[in-house]
């Protein structure tokens, strides 16, 4: 599949609001592969965002799945979280929602995309079972699975995966590592690259804290077959991103690690919550993310920013206000020209 992109552009999937059929159609569109997210949506509405986007384009994309892992997290611990934000909820004027352990109708989602295949699945979260990833490839579909190490790219190899997408620690969103812990060792895009590399013999999807031409060609000179971009689709027209989220990510603000929002480790530009929560949240998805749901959508409808999940890479200030087909091809653009440009330097040196 990725050899077949026109740009080596990968859209990151979104889940959560920013993804949109329209956004991963124009992605597609422009050359690259756009991804429609199945994350937080029933299986119908993922049905009808794979129906839509297939109306928008007929090129190729692909529909990132959360896989299920781990284990329901003590009730108590979701209680006494839920008991410490229950006072901002009700200052806001909004509720909290009730915690459930699900595996976001995983299996349906597997049917689903069986059925109807688009060309790349992809999973984060964890690994398929080989059986799983052998039946959707059997279905047509490459199958892709996100990793934050060395260890996890070793699985997902010995899995069946066709493509690997390298997450470093400085994307935006959730970390996609197989098991969130707090013993974890967190990758820098480069270091994570080089370290796969030397494991496994698979196409590397590169992601984290890519918002520029440059960083695209850096990380195809690392031995990346593409850059996932993410953040910075997220003020593009097409996408979904609330206002109060658009507003955060044109700042210079910090972004921080937290688990305040969702009980599952994310990068997020630091607000309200996340600066007086992250401390006590605990090791709880989906069951946080179920608690806080009713409050961060209450925020989001009021503009406040301080109550809801601003995620974001590191790089998010440099992301752009342009349409998707615009960003893709300035992007390709700017990494021809960074990788000629270094080629020159590589040149001058060796004389």
């Amino acid at each position: 599949m990725l050899d077949r992109l026109d740009v080596p552009i990968v859209q990151a999937p979104l889940a959560g609001g920013a993804s949109t059929p329209a956004l991963a159609a124009a992605v597609s569109g422009a050359g690259g592969l756009g991804f429609v997210a199945a994350g937080y949506r029933t299986p119908d509405a993922l049905a009808d965002d794979v129906a839509r986007t297939r109306e928008l384009t007929d090129r190729p994309f692909g529909v990132n799945v959360f896989a299920p892992t781990g284990a329901p997290a003590s009730p108590d611990a979701v209680r006494r979280y839920a008991d410490a934000l229950r006072p901002l909820a009700e200052a806001a004027g909004a509720k909290l929602g009730e915690p459930r352990f699900d595996d976001d109708a995983f299996a349906a989602k597997v049917d689903l995309l069986v059925a109807e295949p688009p060309a790349v699945v992809s999973f984060t979260f964890g690994c398929p079972p080989a059986e799983t990833i052998e039946r959707v490839r059997r279905a047509g579909a490459a199958v892709w699975v996100t990793v934050t190490g060395p260890e996890e790219a070793e699985q997902a190899a010995a899995a069946g995966a066709d493509a690997l997408v390298a997450q470093g620690v400085e994307a935006g969103g959730h970390r996609g590592a197989f098991a969130d812990s707090d013993d974890r060792v967190d990758y820098g895009l480069l270091a994570l690259l080089a370290l796969v590399r030397a494991r496994v013999d698979l196409p590397l999807v590169a992601s984290g804290g890519i918002a520029t031409g440059r960083s695209v060609a850096g990380v195809l000179a690392a031995g990346a077959a593409a850059a996932q971009v993410g953040t910075a689709f997220m003020r593009c027209p097409e996408a979904g991103t609330s206002a109060p989220h658009r507003e955060a990510l044109a700042s210079s603000r910090p972004t921080g690690l937290t688990r305040a929002f969702s009980g599952r480790l994310a990068r997020g530009i630091v607000n309200r919550l996340q600066a007086e929560h992250s401390e006590a949240a605990p090791l709880a998805y989906p069951e946080v993310h179920h608690v806080t749901a009713p409050l961060r959508a209450h925020a989001r409808k009021a503009g406040d920013a301080d109550l809801i999940n601003l995620w974001a890479g590191q790089a998010h200030e440099l992301a752009r206000e342009v349409p998707a087909a615009e960003l893709v091809a300035t992007l390709a653009a700017e990494a021809r020209d960074a990788l000629a440009q270094a080629a020159e330097r590589a040149g001058a040196g060796a004389r």
